[in-house]
């Protein structure tokens, strides 16, 4: 079955390409079918909309035109089970901080795209990664990063170093993929949802609630240290009080 492509508010593309892009079945999940929120970060010009597209629809988008927000639905089989992905590919530019607050707060795996022509590309992900942890207050989320582009190999500005300075200490799959010519486009996707499926399996409720990160703990311990207990064992909280006269 053909994935469902939803059109947010994107520039329009040329018309063989929105053509291509419209031609799609809906894709909604079934009752027994899990689904996924993924959502597609980086900056400017990676390649994000190009992935997403290869990915969703298997077609390469060439033209490039500046997303603010586009969703796309894909039913895949992963390791015998049959799942919906919900992906939402972002804008790249900064006036969309806001927007982007709202999309990590929704999404349960990130990717985060740079581009191996492009060494800035890859520094910017350090900002949202540390972005993702702030709003999702988690010491690990899903997360894949992918060095796109990779069949530019006579432009590469990103080495090995490169990538291990920014991303060496997160703890998360690297992979170097290219839209164009579907080089391990459908490994990130898969990847990613399978660090989310794990996730759901592992984590019950009250293991979430005890992987808060440490500075959610030294909010809450500096919280409680203004209050006092009394001989029943209940809590009670210094209060000021104020007259009006």
């Amino acid at each position: 079955m053909a994935p469902e492509l939803r059109r947010g508010t994107d520039a329009t593309a040329s018309s063989a390409q929105a053509a291509a892009v419209r031609a799609t079945a809906d894709a909604g999940p079934a009752d027994n079918m899990r689904e996924y929120k993924i959502v597609v970060l980086g900056a400017g010009g990676v390649g994000k909309s190009a992935l997403t597209v290869r990915f969703a629809q298997g077609v390469f988008v060439d033209s490039y035109d500046p997303t603010i927000e586009d969703s796309y639905r894909k039913q895949v089989e992963l390791d015998g089970r049959t799942c919906v992905l919900e992906i939402l590919d972002t804008a790249g530019v900064e006036q969309f901080t806001a927007m982007r607050e709202l999309y990590i707060k929704n999404g349960q795996g990130f990717l985060l795209v740079y581009s191996l022509t492009d060494a800035a590309s890859l520094r910017e992900l350090q900002k949202l990664h540390e972005q993702i942890a702030r709003i999702k207050d988690r010491r690990s989320v899903p997360i894949v990063v992918a060095g796109n582009k990779s069949d530019l190999d006579g432009q590469r500005a990103v080495s090995a170093a490169d990538v291990a300075d920014v991303v060496g200490a997160w703890g998360v799959p690297h992979l170097e993929c290219s839209a164009r010519v579907h080089h391990n486009v459908d490994d990130i996707y898969m990847n990613l949802v399978r660090q989310i499926i794990r996730r759901e399996s592992v984590f019950t409720p009250t293991a979430l609630a005890s992987e808060k990160s440490p500075e959610t703990d030294s909010r809450r311990s500096s919280r409680n240290n203004g209050s006092k207990r009394s001989s029943d064992g209940r809590r009670r909280s210094k209060r000021k009080m104020c007259v009006i006269l």
